[in-house]
């Protein structure tokens, strides 16, 4: 690893906090997740500390069918993801803006089309953060296209990157207003997408001029085989959830080993895993602040949430105090299902401990400590090839982001693993991606 090699850091926002129950806690803001303002603050908490982007979840479906979850947990209510993001794209300067949507509910041309016009809005610092989507709720909203299979999910992602990627890159840097011209646009420069696959067709051009990054970074979070293959071909960055060492320097490795079939360096992607970081002054003060989130979850909704993504309708049917039933492969989200059979058996871990533990950050790595406890544990995976920087989750909002950036920031910054300040205006430019290639 290169000694001068930076670690990124996302701000993943989600309403009051990533922690299930962080809406209860006494500093909470309930209202958070419609509330715009404190998005504004969680936007430039973040960008003070130079954090690389803020990233927003997505799903096309009413979260919580469950009545125990409708009633105890706060994630019912949010902003569309791309209009929060031009909200907040106004009032910040420097920060990236990436946003998921998913290939399974849009069309290529539309959404092709909105995110450049994010691109566009904040001076080139917008990203896509594409999912195939596994939820049967959503599923249930779009009867046109059902929940399908995961192979075929995949391949009707593969063909949407695609003809995205053609749409931005059919328009050239100067293609618009050319210099002393006397013409609108430069025909030469314009390069008219014609395509007609399985499941799309796209003809025309986006009538947006190349953003000054060129295009909106890519970001891909799958963790089957063929999502991993898909981010190795079309991603500039990579969300990921481990919970060991050893699982994190896996995953990274097989990612990296895949890039140069396509021509690709292993700097051309970064592999940013999800951390839940809980900071205090000591490490018992970390502790007991996790221990008061943890006690607010009630067991009905934390089995729930866990019997969600294991994608079973009921945990109810098994002793709560017992261990985990063996669990059939489902065609929803495959990758976290695994990895919560393979916590609790590692662990060995009853039903209630191991849906209390995954509520804390749905399966992304804990970490409760001082600064510099968080720091080491940080620096372990960026420098023993584990991670080129991390999805900060904070359990708690405004609270969580703020601890971290004032004391979790300055110690990466003393040991030289975190920038100072912008390298550039763009999210291409400060993730250090290099130059943009055509695809």
């Amino acid at each position: 690893m290169s000694s001068d090699r930076k670690m990124r850091l996302g701000a993943f926002l989600m309403a009051g906090g990533h922690h299930i129950a962080a809406w209860r806690h006494p500093q909470a803001h309930a209202q958070a997740g419609v509330d715009i303002d404190h998005f504004i603050e969680l936007a430039r908490i973040a960008e003070r500390g130079k954090f690389d982007m803020l990233f927003v979840e997505d799903a096309a479906a009413i979260r919580e069918r469950n009545p125990e979850m409708a009633s105890q947990a706060a994630r019912s209510t949010a902003f569309e993801p791309l209009s929060l993001l031009a909200a907040l794209a106004v009032n910040t300067s420097h920060i990236g803006l990436v946003a998921t949507a998913s290939t399974t509910y849009n069309e290529p041309y539309g959404l092709s089309r909105t995110f450049a016009s994010l691109d566009q809005l904040s001076g080139g610092r917008a990203g896509w953060n594409l999912v195939t989507s596994a939820s049967e709720l959503e599923a249930e909203n779009f009867a046109s296209s059902g929940l399908r299979p995961h192979s075929e999910r995949y391949e009707r992602a593969e063909e949407f990157a695609d003809a995205a990627l053609a749409l931005w890159d059919g328009v050239d840097d100067g293609a618009y207003f050319p210099d002393g011209g006397a013409q609108f646009a430069d025909r030469a420069r314009l390069h008219p997408v014609h395509r007609r696959g399985k499941h799309f067709t796209v003809e025309g051009l986006l009538e947006s001029p190349r953003s000054a990054q060129g295009r909106p970074i890519m970001v891909q979070a799958g963790a089957s085989d063929v999502g991993k293959e898909l981010a190795a071909r079309t991603a500039d960055v990579v969300f990921a959830a481990s919970q060991t060492l050893a699982e994190a320097q896996a995953y990274y490795a097989d990612v990296k080993s895949r890039l140069a079939k396509y021509g690709r360096k292993p700097d051309d992607i970064k592999i940013m895993p999800g951390i839940s970081p809980i900071v205090g002054a000591t490490e018992a003060e970390a502790k007991a602040k996790y221990r008061v989130l943890q006690e607010l979850i009630p067991d009905a909704v934390g089995v729930a949430l866990l019997a969600s993504y294991l994608s079973i309708q009921d945990l109810s049917a098994y002793p709560l105090d017992g261990p985990l039933p063996d669990m059939p492969q489902t065609n929803l989200i495959q990758s976290r299902q695994q990895l919560i059979i393979d916590l609790g058996k590692r662990e060995n871990l009853s039903i209630r401990e191991l849906a209390r533990h995954f509520a804390g950050a749905r399966g992304h790595w804990q970490v409760a400590g001082t600064p510099a406890q968080i720091a080491d544990a940080m620096e372990e995976r960026f420098s023993e090839g584990a991670a080129d920087g991390f999805n900060v989750m904070a359990p708690l909002f405004p609270s969580g982001l703020e601890e971290f950036v004032a004391h979790v920031v300055p110690e990466l910054r003393r040991r030289g693993l975190f920038r100072e300040d912008y390298e550039g205006r763009t999210l291409r430019q400060n993730l250090g991606l290099g130059a943009l290639i055509k695809r």
